[in-house]
C-alpha cells in the first residue's frame, strides 16, 4: 500500500483482529534542539494514546497490551541529544525499530499496516513548500513559503550589493565601454545571488522559482550551480512586487504540485549523473550509502508486499544506513526514473 493515500490520523478501514499480529509505525516531528522536551513528551504521550486505543480496538488485552509495552520501551529511549529533525519508531511481537530523519514529516500513526523505511518519502508535509529568488539587475529578495504564505528571509538592496562587490555605481573603472562594465558587474553580482542561495538551500531544501528580466533571469540560469533545485525560471522584474502579486503570478505553476515534484526530481537525476555524482544498481548504491556524503536516495515507488508489517529487505536498509549519515529519501513514479532505476543515489556535489 502507497502510505501517501493514507490519512494523517490513519483511520481504521478493517474490522477488529483483522491483522494476525499486531503492529504499530509512529513518524512524527522531532527536533529536540529546537523544541522544549516538556512540549516533545507531551506530543509523543498523546501519540501513544492513540496507538494504545487502536491496539486495544483491534486486538484482546493479552495480545495488545506487550505490544503497547514494547512501544512504551522504545519511545522512552529516543535520544533527545538527537540533531534530526523526526523520527520514525515501529514495533511488532517480533521487530523493534527507530529511524531519525533530518527533513520534516507529518505525523503519521500505522496500526496493522504495511511500514517500509523507504516509505518514509510519502510522510513528508503535503503543502507546498518552495523559495521564490526574485532578481533584477542590482537587487535581489528571496521569499520562503511554507504552506502557508510568502515570508521574507533575504534581501540585497542595491548599495549593499555594490559594496559587496567593492565598486561605486558611479565609478565606470577601467572599462572604456560602459556596456562591459555592466556586464561584469552583472556577472558578479548574479554569481553572488547563486551562493547566497546555496546557502539557504541548506536550511531550506525546496524547489526554487526564481523571477527576472528575461536578460537577467537568462544570464542567471548558465551561471547558476543549483540548476537541480529551480523549478521554473518566470520571465518579469517582480522585485518589488507586493506578495498577493506574487502568489497570484505562481499559481498556474502550482497547479500540478507533484508532478512538479517528481520532474524537479528527475533532473536532479540528470544534473547529478552529468556532474558525475549519481550511483546507480543494488550493489553500487550499497556500498556508496556507507559514505557520508550521501545527499539523497531515490527508489522507484512500488507497492508494498502484502501481508507483512515491516520489510528490511536490501533496498530499506540501504536507506536506513543513507538516513542514518544525514542523507535523504524520496521516490519516484514507475517508469520516470529511466535508466537510473530502480533504486539512484546522489552524492553531494
Amino acid at each position: 500500500m502507497n502510505m501517501s493515500t493514507l490519512t494523517k490520523e490513519h483511520p481504521l478501514l478493517q474490522a477488529p483482529h483483522a491483522a494476525a499480529e499486531p503492529s504499530v509505525a509512529l513518524v512524527f516531528p522531532f527536533d529536540p534542539k529546537m523544541t522544549p522536551k516538556a512540549e516533545l513528551e507531551l506530543s509523543i504521550k498523546r501519540l501513544l494514546g492513540k496507538a494504545e486505543k487502536q491496539l486495544l480496538t483491534r486486538h484482546t488485552g493479552e495480545v495488545a497490551v506487550p505490544l503497547i509495552k514494547r512501544l512504551q520501551q522504545a519511545l522512552r529511549g529516543l535520544n533527545y541529544s538527537t540533531h534530526k529533525r523526526s523520527v520514525a519508531v515501529w514495533v511488532s511481537p517480533s521487530k523493534t525499530g527507530i529511524t531519525y530523519m533530518d527533513f520534516a514529516v507529518e505525523e503519521r500513526s500505522f496500526v496493522d499496516r504495511p511500514f517500509r523505511v523507504r516509505d518514509l518519502a510519502d510522510c513528508k508535509p503535503s503543502g507546498k513548500e518552495y523559495l521564490l529568488l526574485l532578481l533584477s539587475g542590482t537587487e535581489s529578495r528571496m521569499y520562503l513559503h511554507n504552506g502557508s504564505g510568502l515570508k521574507l528571509i533575504k534581501s540585497n538592496g542595491a548599495q549593499s550589493i555594490y559594496a559587496y562587490l567593492n565598486e561605486v555605481p558611479e565609478r565606470a573603472g577601467n572599462f572604456s565601454d560602459p556596456a562591459d562594465r555592466r556586464e561584469v558587474m552583472l556577472n558578479k553580482f548574479l554569481h553572488h545571488m547563486d551562493q547566497g542561495l546555496g546557502y539557504v538551500l541548506k536550511a531550506y531544501p525546496l524547489p526554487v522559482f526564481v523571477s527576472g528580466p528575461e536578460r537577467v533571469a537568462g544570464h542567471f540560469s548558465r551561471i547558476t550551480r543549483h540548476s537541480g533545485n529551480i523549478a521554473a525560471y518566470i520571465y518579469k522584474n517582480c522585485v518589488h512586487s507586493p506578495e498577493n502579486e506574487l502568489e497570484a503570478l505562481l499559481q498556474p505553476i502550482l497547479g500540478d504540485w507533484r508532478r512538479l515534484r517528481q520532474q524537479l526530481l528527475s533532473l536532479q537525476l540528470e544534473k547529478a549523473f552529468e556532474a558525475g555524482k549519481l550511483v546507480c544498481g543494488i550493489e553500487e548504491v550499497r556500498k556508496a550509502a556507507r559514505c557520508s556524503n550521501s545527499r539523497l536516495i531515490v527508489f522507484e515507488d512500488s507497492e508494498a508486499a502484502p501481508g507483512g508489517f515491516f520489510t528490511d529487505g536490501p533496498l530499506d536498509t540501504i536507506a536506513a544506513k543513507v538516513l542514518e549519515n544525514g542523507g535523504d529519501v524520496e521516490k519516484l513514479d514507475i517508469g520516470d526514473m529511466g535508466r537510473f532505476g530502480p533504486i539512484a543515489l546522489i552524492r553531494y556535489y
